[in-house]
């Protein structure tokens, strides 16, 4: 039995965003967030796409089949497929996601924590696989993941997850300018301006780095439903503070 094969693809499989206007930049795109994910970021609101998180069997998830009758049905409306998560590459079901999708016309926009450097290699070295689109998440200081990203039982607190981010980091900044970002939520406790610092190291002199605000709503971990966004001020100073280590920085 092929791996294909032995995949379902009418079970629940992941949310679908049927129009985005702001997930893919230059395309109007669907997004289709895929279940599991290797980190547990205390902030993550998509809580039912975690593996052991509540909802996860939510029946307001679509199917594989579901992404396709409705990317089949818009194909002359939308250009753009994004795949997220979660974490995307932990999924099996992205590589044939990708490769249908394309088939169809779309072009790619992959989503990642940056956790799995070996998996995102092995995407960019397949022409079938290598995304049109790469985003990367930067959560907070790349030191804080074992402590404040991941379960007491991951096999992540054992690595160096800094060489791991590193690493993704240095393959994403291979895509052309426009074809790359970075991503990083304002999440009080995790995002000051030193974890801004240490984040920044990370990324090529050019790079797209895009802040957003932080919810606390539904959170992972529900103490985070008690604090306060950072007041529109605050987040002005903390982009302005980007902006002078990565140029390209902004508030989405």
């Amino acid at each position: 039995m092929s791996a294909q094969s032995a995949l379902d693809f009418n079970i629940p499989a992941g949310a679908l965003i049927k129009t985005t206007l702001v997930d893919f930049p230059g395309r109007v795109a669907a997004s289709f967030f895929l279940k599991g994910c290797n980190l547990r970021c205390p902030y993550c609101y998509n809580t039912g796409l975690i593996v052991g998180g509540k909802g996860q069997d939510d029946e307001s998830l679509s199917s594989v089949n579901d992404l396709f009758s409705h990317l089949e049905h818009r194909k002359n409306v939308l250009s753009g497929l994004v795949i997220s998560g979660g974490e995307p590459l932990i999924n099996p079901l992205t590589p044939f996601i990708i490769k249908k999708a394309r088939a169809l016309g779309y072009k790619i926009k992959i989503d990642t924590n940056g956790t799995l450097p070996d998996k995102l290699e092995s995407l960019f070295s397949n022409p079938d696989l290598k995304p049109d689109f790469i985003a990367m998440d930067i959560k907070t200081n790349p030191v804080r993941y074992a402590s404040d990203m991941c379960e007491t039982s991951s096999s992540l607190k054992k690595i160096n997850i800094v060489s791991l981010l590193e690493r993704s980091s240095q393959l994403i900044s291979s895509f052309p300018a426009d074809s790359r970002e970075w991503r990083t939520v304002l999440v009080p406790p995790l995002v000051k301006k030193a974890d801004i610092t240490a984040m920044a190291s990370l990324l090529p002199a050019d790079a797209s780095w895009l802040f957003a605000q932080f919810r606390n709503d539904n959170c992972l971990d529900p103490s985070y439903n008690k604090i306060p966004p950072y007041l529109d001020r605050d987040i002005a100073e903390l982009v302005k503070y980007a902006k002078t280590l990565i140029p390209g920085a902004e508030l989405r």
